[in-house]
């Protein structure tokens, strides 16, 4: 093999387009223009010459449908959105009027972000169906920030500082960390987005138990009963109903979950009655940035994590949507990822990045449509100016959450599990890239102490499977297939079965001079 095959990406995405699984259609929506629309790189601007089909990616909804399928976006992440700030304002010593302020803040932030990824302007934003939100892994970190701060009351500053220079040299960084593309055939790709379905689905269990790992309810039957009543309500909507009704079936089963678990005694209107009407969130409502060495090069880690993470986010989504991510896709996302978290402080916002949550909404609605993640954005908006809105999505009780995850999450998985399909398993160096990288991927998942003896700026790599295991598969990748090799080198077709390769393999079907030899070639490289 040519060590030369990565830079062959654009040819590998026409073949990678025309190749998806068909399960990638549903019958409820209308394709408009097949593999060849598919294949087109991202546009830079709206326009769609009036010659050619609008792909679903540029596809604009009635308004009924597009909103009811916003508010599904907004649920699925809303959960993820609320809990950094609610961690690290508690570890803070933030009173309870602050924490509504600080989660208000980041709903409005992380609209704005998924605004500026999913509409665009110049060169930022990928154009795909991507919410942003505050990112997870930087929990951890900032949470550290605040122990290691004398004064309380200079933790956030000092936090929002480290994020505005972690944005800003991310956003420089970002044309140079999209040329990472080129290493990132079906082999890596279907390994990333099967990690990313796995390592979500422990977050799906944890919601069906309940709120708090310490109440007498947590993981109660009352919890799981209603987290499994929602998983069949989902199941039902999306095997008996079509159309309309099928698209908005996790919607649907959220609400019905909820109703069912009003005479439980499970459902909290708390929230609702506490909320004020308006909220605006004021710049640098708890003090002007501070910009510590320490902070920043902490939170620069995991910039560089998220970065890491968005990059398998977008090559994930763009197989699913039939527009497969180039490199100019994936500039623009990552541009609008950092952009989004360097101007997130300014209105007491912390870090943003892609939500892989939303990945299996697109998966599994087949509703492919920018729009929709762009009025879901706006959703968040609005809860971020009315925190009487944003108390309604609170309601939903977390095992309801828990039992429409599990569908959720595991339609990333089972993505990535397609995309392996024509990743040229038949050869025994990809089944070893595979297996090794899934395996160093679910160890924090498996293990989650695994990696207790390291530093925790390392922990903060190491503790995301999807970082870890991403990494491994394209190391593994470039050792296996491309350093080394030369033209013409025989792979071992059986896996894990040395000698001669199956009969057939190279004269027959699978030959050299085949079409199907052609395909293989492509997806294993």
């Amino acid at each position: 093999m040519d060590v030369r095959a990565p830079e062959r990406c654009p040819s590998r995405s026409r073949t990678t387009a025309h190749h998806l699984p068909e399960t990638h259609v549903d019958d409820d929506v209308h394709p408009t223009g097949g593999a060849a629309v598919a294949a087109q790189p991202s546009p830079s601007t709206d326009a769609v010459p009036t010659d050619q089909p609008r792909h679903p990616v540029d596809e604009k909804l009635p308004l009924l449908k597009m909103t009811t399928s916003g508010l599904q976006h907004v649920a699925a992440m809303y959960a993820g959105v609320v809990a950094p700030p609610l961690i690290v304002g508690a570890a803070a010593g933030l009173s309870g009027t602050e924490l509504t302020f600080l989660t208000g803040a980041c709903l409005f932030t992380a609209g704005l972000a998924t605004f500026l990824q999913t509409l665009g302007i110049w060169k930022i934003g990928a154009r795909l169906p991507f919410v942003n939100g505050v990112t997870f892994a930087g929990v951890a970190p900032m949470t550290a920030i605040v122990a290691s701060t004398k004064d309380r009351s200079d933790a956030l500053p000092i936090i929002f500082g480290a994020v505005i220079v972690a944005g800003a040299l991310g956003f420089v960084a970002a044309p140079f960390f999209s040329k990472a593309v080129r290493f990132f055939p079906p082999v890596v790709t279907g390994t990333v987005i099967t990690l990313i379905g796995v390592s979500l689905l422990p977050v799906a269990f944890g919601w069906a138990q309940g709120p708090d790992p310490a109440a007498d309810t947590y993981g109660s039957t009352t919890s799981l009963g209603l987290a499994a009543a929602t998983l069949v309500i989902v199941l039902l909507l999306r095997r008996f109903t079509h159309g309309f009704v099928k698209q908005i079936a996790v919607l649907l089963g959220l609400v019905l979950g909820t109703l069912l678990a009003i005479p439980l005694g499970v459902t909290d209107f708390g929230p609702v009655a506490d909320a004020d009407l308006i909220g605006f969130p004021t710049p640098f409502h708890f003090g002007a940035p501070q910009f510590q060495l320490a902070a920043i090069l902490s939170l620069s880690v995991v910039m560089v994590v998220s970065m890491t993470e968005s990059t398998a986010d977008m090559l994930a989504l763009g197989e699913i949507v039939g527009r497969p991510a180039d490199e100019r896709t994936i500039a623009a996302g990552l541009r609008a990822d950092t952009l989004g978290s360097a101007l997130s402080p300014l209105c007491n916002g912390f870090m943003c990045s892609a939500f892989a949550q939303n990945i299996g909404l697109v998966a599994m609605t087949r509703i492919r449509s920018r729009y929709v993640v762009a009025t879901g954005g706006g959703f968040l908006v609005l809860m971020g100016l009315c925190p009487v809105a944003a108390s309604l999505i609170a309601v939903v009780p977390r095992p309801v959450l828990g039992g429409a995850g599990v569908v959720l999450f595991g339609s990333v998985a089972a993505s990535g599990i397609q995309t392996l399909v024509r990743a040229g398993l038949e050869k025994d160096n990809n089944v070893l890239i595979v297996a090794v990288s899934l395996a160093v991927g679910i160890i924090p998942i498996t293990a989650p102490e695994f990696y207790h003896a390291f530093p925790q700026t390392a922990k903060i790599v190491l503790d995301s499977g999807i970082s870890t295991g991403c990494v491994a598969a394209v190391v593994l990748n470039l050792l296996f297939n491309h350093l080394g090799r030369r033209q013409g080198d025989d792979d071992v077709t059986a896996p894990m079965e040395p000698g001669e390769e199956i009969a057939g393999q190279r004269g027959g079907a699978g030959g050299a001079g085949s079409p199907a030899a052609g395909t293989s070639a492509v997806a294993a490289h």
